[in-house]
């Protein structure tokens, strides 16, 4: 009999996974750069698209591409740099505004270049299977206070919303947090403040 876990559950949906032991057993050290391989691909094989995107330019031309996808709608270039700096990057949002944005105001009026507005869907929650899951890796960035690599991120329509901090086997987890605690005061607001 094939069990499931419940990962998370509302009243709209419910997600569950199936646990299915590698059949393979290590056989010698794994590195964090194997780890990170390894991780994506088991990604990829759940249908998340791997994306070769290390730059903040490539990550915003993503964001508007996906979020174009997601809404039917292709922007001009004056109206996503108003739309980005507006309603995504906004230059006093901090990490409080973001979430709210995401969790509460996932929907974000444009004004359109013919004065008209239109609504703008960031996350379709209506129905979770419109939105489009990408992962990046080894994204850079040198602004900030000093330059950083982030090992693995998740993006939702192109919003980089999950980073993952992997440490190979031996390296204690509190690792993984002091270095994303140190990249949230150094440069996850750096450049546009996209992460």
């Amino acid at each position: 009999m094939t069990h499931y876990d419940i990962v998370a559950q509302s009243d709209e949906s419910t997600v569950v996974s199936e646990y299915k032991p590698s059949d393979k057993r290590p056989e010698a050290y794994q590195s964090e750069a194997d780890l990170e391989l390894e991780f994506i691909g088991m990604l990829v094989e759940m249908s998340y698209e791997y994306l070769p995107v290390h730059t903040e330019a490539d990550l915003i031309a993503n964001l508007r591409k996906k979020l174009e996808e997601l809404n039917g709608y292709t922007f001009t270039d004056s109206e996503w740099k108003r739309f980005f700096t507006e309603n995504i990057a906004a230059a006093n949002d901090g990490i409080e505004e973001k979430t709210k944005r995401i969790q509460e105001d996932h929907i974000c009026v444009l004004r359109r270049d013919n004065g008209m507005s239109k609504n703008i869907l960031l996350i379709d929650k209506n129905d979770i299977h419109n939105n489009k899951l990408q992962v990046i890796n080894q994204y850079e960035t040198a602004e900030g206070k000093r330059p950083n690599r982030y090992d693995v991120t998740i993006l939702v329509n192109g919003l980089p919303l999950v980073h993952i901090e992997l440490k190979r086997r031996g390296v204690q987890i509190r690792e993984a947090f002091n270095q994303i605690d140190r990249y949230q005061r150094e440069s996850f607001c750096a450049g546009s403040g996209l992460y």
